[in-house]
């Protein structure tokens, strides 16, 4: 159910909470990653970020086409 909102009702606040953990724990993975790739260097999180992002992103995507939710 991450990432699934209702567009009225109280149960909506409820529902945006599992997204943001999920966006939450993918930034402090992608943190940790970044300290431990090339230590003593560091890496950018931004690039780790990215690296893990978007092939989830692409993921949901391709999940929502199929779904016929986008066109």
């Amino acid at each position: 159910m991450v990432g699934r909102t209702r567009t009225v009702g109280a149960g909506r606040r409820v529902e945006l909470i599992d997204p943001a953990v999920v966006g939450a724990a993918l930034l402090g993975l992608s943190d940790l990653a970044a300290r431990r790739l090339a230590a003593p260097a560091e890496t950018p999180v931004g690039v780790v970020t990215a690296v893990c992002g978007a092939p989830l992103l692409l993921a949901l995507l391709i999940r929502a086409r199929r779904r016929g939710e986008i066109t």
